[in-house]
């Protein structure tokens, strides 16, 4: 078993979420969620968010602001 770091908890959620992690990988994961609070808080937070965004229509913008705010965000504007 390896201690694993908050750090490399938060790189590996996602995979955990979508069931890629090796068994070992998935392993360490689940011992560290035991041990740390604030990443189950973590990752109880990322799945409300996941959950919510899943629950958006799929089409919330007209397709040019849709593209005028993922061209500011590209060219790095606010």
């Amino acid at each position: 078993m390896s201690d694993l770091e908050c750090r490399e908890f938060v790189e590996r959620v996602t995979a955990f979420l979508e069931g890629t992690l090796g068994p070992e990988a998935e392993q360490d994961f689940v011992d560290h969620l035991a041990l740390c609070d604030g990443c189950e808080r973590y990752l109880d937070q990322i799945r409300q968010t996941s959950q919510a965004l899943t629950d958006l229509p799929g089409e919330a913008l007209p397709g040019d602001a849709r593209s005028a705010l993922l061209n500011a965000f590209r060219s790095g504007r606010s």
